[in-house]
C-alpha cells in the first residue's frame, strides 16, 4: 500500500544553529504518523552557513529538498512561494527557529484527518517577551473588529493545508501574499491547534519592527476598507467642528469687537491638530496606495538561485 504523502515547508534565514535538530525531529515525527513526506527548505539567502548544513542533510536522507532565493525576499513571500511548489496529500508550514515544536505536526495531521481543509497553529501564551505578545493581541483584536472577514486571533501562519487549499492558492495572482488573511478568506472550514511557545533556544530572531508594521499593514490594507471609511467620514465630521468654531469666532470678535481677543494659541493648536490629522490620514492612504502599486507590478514571488533534489 502506498502512503500518503505530506509535504512539510519549513522558510529559513540564519538558521544555521536550528536546521539540523529541525530535520531530525522532523523525521522521527513523521515516521510515527505513518504517512510519507518530503521537507522542503527554502532558504532566504542566508548569509551564514544553513544552505551548507542543509545541502549536507539532503546526502543522508533524500526526502529533503531546498531552494535558494536569489536574494532575501522577505518573510512573506518565500514561505508562500515554497508552499506552491509542495507536491503532498497536504502541506505543512511550520518555522525553522523550533518555537514552533515539530511534534506538532501529529496534532495538525490529527485535525486534517478529521475534515479540515485548513488546521492553523494557535498561541495561547508564548515565552517572548510580553510587551511584543500583548501588542500581538491587541493587533488581532484590531483586526478582528475592522476586517471584512473572521480573522483567527493569535494565528502566525504556520499550520497545515489541504491539497485543495493549495490549489486555490496557486490560483491567486498576489505579489505580496498575506496568507492568514487569504486562508480565512478561501472559507474553508479552519481547525485549530493550540500551543504555549517556547523561547528561542539558539540564534536571534529575524523579525524587527519594519517587518511587523509591514505584516501589520499589510494586514489592515488588504482585508478592511474601515480604515478609508474613517478618513472620509472623519474629515467630514471635523470639517464641520472647524467651520462651527470659525463661525463662533467671527461672532464673538462682531460683537465683542473690543474686548474679544482672538490670540494665537487657537490658531496654533488648531494647525497643529488639524496638520497631524491630516498627516496620519495621508499616510494611512498611501499604505494603501502603496499595496497597489505593489500588485499592479505583478513581480514574481522569488527568483531562485538553485533548487536541489526536486
Amino acid at each position: 500500500m502506498i502512503k500518503k504523502l505530506i509535504s512539510i515547508v519549513t522558510p529559513c534565514y540564519n538558521e544555521e544553529e536550528n536546521v539540523e535538530e529541525l530535520a531530525e525531529r522532523i523525521q522521527s515525527t513523521m515516521i510515527k504518523t505513518g504517512y510519507d513526506y518530503e521537507h522542503i527548505f527554502i532558504d532566504n539567502a542566508s548569509t551564514d552557513a544553513t544552505v551548507s548544513i542543509i545541502k549536507k542533510l539532503i546526502l543522508s536522507n533524500k526526502k529533503i529538498k531546498l531552494i535558494v532565493n536569489a536574494r532575501n525576499f522577505g518573510h512573506l513571500k518565500s514561505p508562500y512561494y515554497a508552499l506552491l511548489e509542495s507536491v503532498g496529500e497536504a502541506t505543512i508550514l511550520i518555522a525553522s527557529d523550533l518555537q514552533d515544536p515539530p511534534e506538532i505536526i501529529r496534532d495538525l495531521i490529527n485535525k486534517w484527518e478529521n475534515g479540515f481543509k485548513t488546521v492553523l497553529i494557535v498561541k495561547d501564551q508564548s515565552e517572548e517577551m510580553r510587551l511584543m505578545f500583548l501588542v500581538r493581541r491587541i493587533y488581532y483584536r484590531i483586526m478582528d473588529s475592522i476586517s471584512e472577514i473572521p480573522v483567527i486571533s493569535g494565528a502566525h501562519g504556520s499550520g497545515l493545508f489541504d491539497k485543495v487549499v493549495i490549489s486555490e492558492l496557486r490560483k491567486i495572482n498576489d505579489s505580496y501574499p498575506y496568507l492568514r488573511g487569504i486562508l480565512c478568506e478561501l472559507g474553508y472550514p479552519i481547525g485549530l491547534v493550540h500551543f504555549n511557545q517556547p523561547r528561542r533556544l539558539r540564534g536571534i530572531t529575524k523579525n524587527n519592527f519594519y517587518s511587523l508594521f509591514d505584516t501589520a499593514m499589510l494586514g489592515i490594507t488588504n482585508h478592511s476598507k474601515v480604515p478609508l471609511r474613517i478618513m472620509t467620514i472623519g474629515g467630514f465630521l471635523l470639517s464641520i467642528v472647524f467651520v462651527l468654531i470659525a463661525i463662533i469666532f467671527l461672532a464673538l470678535k462682531i460683537i465683542y469687537w473690543d474686548k474679544f481677543s482672538l490670540g494665537t494659541a487657537p490658531l496654533i493648536i488648531g494647525l497643529f491638530f488639524f496638520g497631524a490629522i491630516q498627516l496620519f490620514f495621508m499616510g494611512l492612504l498611501g499604505e494603501y496606495v502603496g499595496s497597489i502599486h505593489t500588485q499592479i507590478r505583478k513581480m514574481p514571488l522569488v527568483i531562485e538561485k538553485e533548487r536541489i533534489n526536486f
